[in-house]
Formats: structure tokens, sequence, C-alpha cells
């Protein structure tokens, strides 16, 4: 994929989002948990924080299925 020079993407590290018919890109500042730790609070490390995180995604892809009558 090239993004133009003019976003500033360069050397940088995006989530890319799909939102329909279009991507939506979000760029990743430094390192993820690092920078939430200092105003994310929890006890959770860093895999159960993934896991949890996958598992509702799943939920929601599975919601999002059964509102569209695809499952």
């Amino acid at each position: 994929m090239t993004i133009p020079k003019e976003f500033g993407l360069r050397g940088s590290r995006a989530a890319i989002i799909p939102a329909g018919s279009f991507l939506v890109v979000v760029p990743i500042v430094g390192d993820p948990y690092q920078v939430a730790g200092s105003w994310l609070d929890t006890e959770r490390d860093a895999k159960a924080l993934k896991e949890a995180a996958e598992r509702k995604a799943a939920e929601d892809a599975a919601d999002r299925a059964k509102r569209r009558r695809q499952l």
C-alpha cells in the first residue's frame, strides 16, 4: 500500500481499519502499551488485555452478522 508522503506517516506504524468501501488509517505513536500506561490504570498485563480485546471483537462481529442475518 502506498500512502502519499504529505500524510507524514513515513517510517511510522499504522492500524488499517476496513470501514465499508474505504479504509481508515490510524497512526500508532510509540509503543501503545507504554504510552497508554501513563493514563490507563489496569492490573492486567498486555496478554490479558489483548485476549479481552480479541474476545470483544469476536462478539461484536457475531452481533453484526446476526443483525445482518448473515449468521
